[in-house]
């Protein structure tokens, strides 16, 4: 799969609905770079009139994940990936158009190498920081992934 905004938001179409219908959307990919943003609106929202937190949850996770299936393929090996823990801490209500970005591509693409060359997983964690419109933070979320060379 190429790595762009339109062909992976046609994944979470296919393979991540929940995301999909809940306004999760791929907004830039760049090698060491992700932002993904989702809308506070109606079929997303909590009983306090702000954005569920498995929402941002959704939205956070993509852009660590979407980093990580990026640098595999650019290693052109077989290498599975899975999230093994997340922390979640939310600071202000999320309502309005949230961008979480993740910045940390370099690191993945360091911890894949090192795990193509000890033939051993290898654990990173990964930070998504979730704003609002104004530039405010809602929300930072940190998924810890395990990489491993298949075969």
């Amino acid at each position: 799969m190429e790595f762009t905004p339109a062909k992976l938001n046609l994944f979470t179409f296919f393979k991540l609905p929940s995301a999909f219908w809940s306004g999760v959307r791929v907004k830039s990919i760049s090698p060491e770079v992700c932002e993904v943003t989702v809308k506070h609106r109606w079929f997303n929202q909590n009983p306090f009139n702000s954005m569920y937190f498995a929402v941002q949850a959704m939205a956070a996770e993509f852009t660590t994940g979407a980093l990580v299936m990026y640098q595999i393929k650019e290693s052109k090996k077989n290498i599975s990936m899975l999230v093994a823990q997340n922390k979640s801490v939310f600071t202000k209500k999320a309502t309005g158009r949230i961008t979480f970005t993740c910045n940390q591509g370099n690191a993945i693409k360091e911890t894949i190498q090192h795990a193509i060359d000890t033939k051993e997983g290898q654990t990173i964690w990964l930070t998504s920081i979730g704003k609002n419109e104004k530039g405010e933070q809602v929300s930072e979320m940190q998924f810890e992934w395990t990489i491993k060379v298949r075969g």
